[in-house]
């Protein structure tokens, strides 16, 4: 999973975060609040949600614990102990063949 910068998480919730202000004190604004909606699509894709919602939920727990502490809790799979699982069939199973034999 691709993590954006923190810097970068921190500066588009700011941006959202005062065009939500604006939204708020000027709701019959329609260049606003296309702005505002803008604003909060960009959190949605910088953060991988559906919703504005989300995305800042998403931003604001980005922003207070580790990258890979995120990573894992986003990944939502459970972490097995060993890191290098193998795929396919097991040892016994596999038929070797030699070139030549």
């Amino acid at each position: 999973m691709l993590l954006p910068a923190k810097a970068e998480v921190a500066r588009q919730l700011r941006r959202y975060r005062a065009w939500e202000r604006a939204m708020l004190a000027a709701p019959a604004d329609l260049m606003v609040r296309a702005t505002f909606e803008d604003t909060g699509y960009t959190l949605c894709v910088l953060m991988g949600k559906r919703c504005a919602r989300e995305a800042v939920d998403a931003a604001e727990r980005f922003l207070r614990i580790t990258p890979t502490a995120y990573a894992l809790e986003q990944d939502g799979r459970p972490r097995t102990a060993s890191v290098s699982a193998r795929r396919g069939p097991p040892r016994s199973r596999r038929r070797r063949f030699h070139a030549g034999r």
